[in-house]
C-alpha cells in the first residue's frame, strides 16, 4: 500500500510499505477514504517531538471503510467508521471512567519506558505519533490496523452524513469541545482562545454553543480571524494590539472568565524568553515555546480557569507558576478522550447544531502529501485544513 511516512525533519515521503493485517482478535482493517494533517502533525514535521522514526507511518485524523476484522471485532465489512486518534482498551482504570487518552493496555510494555521517563507514568497509545505513544502506524495511508476496534470507531450510517462533515469526530472536533468543556463555560461568561487554527476555531465554536456571552480569538492570520468572526467570535490581531490591555478593556477591567491555550508548544511571538525557546527547539534542546500559554495565565481573571488542548511535549522556561498560584487557577488538560464525545457531537452534527466543513480549505491526493505538509506549515492562512484521499487522482 502507499503510505506518508516520516524521514526526518521537515521531509516527509508517500512510499511503498506492507499492507496492515489482523494481528488481535479485537482489531479491524480499514480502507482509508479521508485522512487530514493535524496542527499537532506539524510538530512532528518540524522535528519537536521525540522518538519519531525514519519510515514512521504519520496522520491520526482518519475514516473509512471495514475491509477485514478479527473474530471479536463488532464491525462489519463495508461499513463507514470514524476513528478516534485515542487507542483505548474499554476495561482498564482509566477507560471505565471514560478518560480513554489515558488508557493503561494500549502502549505496549516495551514502549511505555519512554513516556514514564518523561512524564512519571506511561502515555495511552496514539495513532501516527512517535514510539512515546505505541509506534502505531498512522491513518495517512491507504489502509490502517485499528486495534481495540470494539471501543474506539464510530459507524457511520447515514450515507448523507459524506467524510467532509464527520471526518473531525476523529480528533480536533471532539478536542475543541473538551477543551470548552474544561474551561467549565456557564451563560454569561467572557472566554478568550489563543489559536484560530483548527482546534481554537472548533474550541471557539464550542464555548459559543454551551453558553458563552461572548468568545474572543486572538491570532495574526486574517483568513483565520474571519473565520472566527463567522462562528460569532471577537478577534484580536496579536501583531496589531496588546492582547492583555485588549482582553482588560473587553472584559471590564476584570479578564476573562476563562482562557483556552489552543496553541501549544511552538507558539508565535517576539517576547525575549519566546526568541530563547525558538533558538532551543532549532539547536535541539527541546524548549516548547509557550508564549501563549504564558500570556493567557497573566491575562484571565483571579480565580478563573485555564484550558490547555495545545499539545505539549517537554520542559519550557520562565513559566509564570507564581501567577498561576497566587491568582488561584483552575487548569484541565490532557489529550482528548475522544470516544467518551462521539456519538453526542454526531448527533448534533446531523441535527446541524455543529457544522465543519466550513475549516476545510483543501482537497489533495495522498500522493500530493507531502506539498500539502509543506503548505499547512508555511501558508497557514490559506491552508486552514488540508484533507487528503488516498482514492483521489493527482
Amino acid at each position: 500500500m502507499r503510505a506518508l511516512c516520516y524521514h526526518g525533519k521537515k521531509d516527509v515521503r508517500v512510499d511503498s510499505v506492507p499492507d496492515p493485517e489482523i494481528v488481535n482478535p479485537r482489531d479491524a482493517v480499514i480502507e482509508v477514504t479521508s485522512t487530514a494533517i493535524c496542527g499537532s502533525d506539524l510538530h512532528l514535521y518540524d522535528g519537536v517531538i521525540p522518538a519519531v522514526l525514519p519510515g514512521d507511518i504519520l496522520g491520526h485524523e482518519f475514516m473509512g471503510r471495514v475491509v477485514e476484522t478479527g473474530p471479536k471485532s463488532p464491525l462489519r465489512k463495508g461499513q463507514r467508521v470514524v476513528v478516534p486518534f485515542t487507542i483505548s482498551c474499554g476495561s482498564c482504570y482509566f477507560c471505565e471512567r471514560q478518560q480513554f487518552s489515558t488508557c493503561d493496555n494500549s502502549n505496549p510494555v516495551e514502549k511505555q519506558e519512554m513516556s514514564e521517563t518523561l512524564y512519571g507514568t506511561p502515555m495511552g497509545g496514539l495513532f501516527g505519533y512517535s514510539h512515546l505513544t505505541g509506534g502505531y502506524p498512522g491513518g495517512q495511508a491507504q489502509y490502517v490496523r485499528v486495534p481495540f476496534s470494539d471501543v474506539g470507531p464510530i459507524v457511520i450510517e447515514d450515507d448523507a452524513l459524506d467524510d467532509d462533515r464527520v471526518l473531525f469526530l476523529s480528533d480536533i472536533l471532539p478536542t475543541g469541545w473538551m477543551a470548552a468543556e474544561n474551561a467549565e463555560i456557564s451563560g454569561g461568561d467572557t472566554v478568550a482562545v489563543w489559536g484560530a487554527g483548527p482546534v481554537g476555531l472548533f474550541a471557539a465554536q464550542s464555548a459559543l454553543i454551551m453558553g458563552a456571552a461572548r468568545v474572543i480569538v486572538i491570532d495574526h492570520y486574517p483568513h483565520r480571524l474571519e473565520l472566527a468572526k463567522g462562528l460569532g467570535a471577537d478577534v484580536i490581531n496579536f501583531h496589531e494590539t496588546d492582547v492583555r490591555e485588549a482582553l482588560m478593556a473587553m472584559s471590564g477591567g476584570v479578564g476573562p472568565d476563562a482562557v483556552i491555550d489552543a496553541v501549544g508548544m511552538e507558539a508565535h511571538g517576539f517576547a525575549v524568553d519566546n526568541m530563547l525557546d525558538i533558538a532551543k527547539q532549532r539547536v535541539g534542546v527541546g524548549a516548547d515555546r509557550a508564549s501563549a500559554l504564558k500570556q493567557a495565565i497573566l491575562s484571565v481573571r483571579k480565580a478563573g480557569r485555564l484550558s490547555i488542548p495545545g499539545v505539549y511535549g517537554g520542559m519550557t522556561d520562565k513559566f509564570p507558576l507564581g501567577a498561576l498560584m497566587e491568582k488561584g487557577l483552575t487548569v484541565r488538560t490532557g489529550q482528548t478522550h475522544v470516544q467518551k464525545y462521539g456519538q453526542k457531537l454526531l448527533d448534533m452534527i446531523s441535527a446541524g447544531k455543529i457544522d465543519t466543513t466550513f475549516l476545510i480549505s483543501h482537497h489533495l491526493p495522498l500522493e500530493s502529501a507531502a506539498s500539502g505538509y509543506a503548505n499547512f506549515k508555511n501558508h497557514q492562512d490559506e491552508y486552514t485544513k488540508v484533507v487528503l484521499r488516498p482514492g483521489m487522482e493527482n
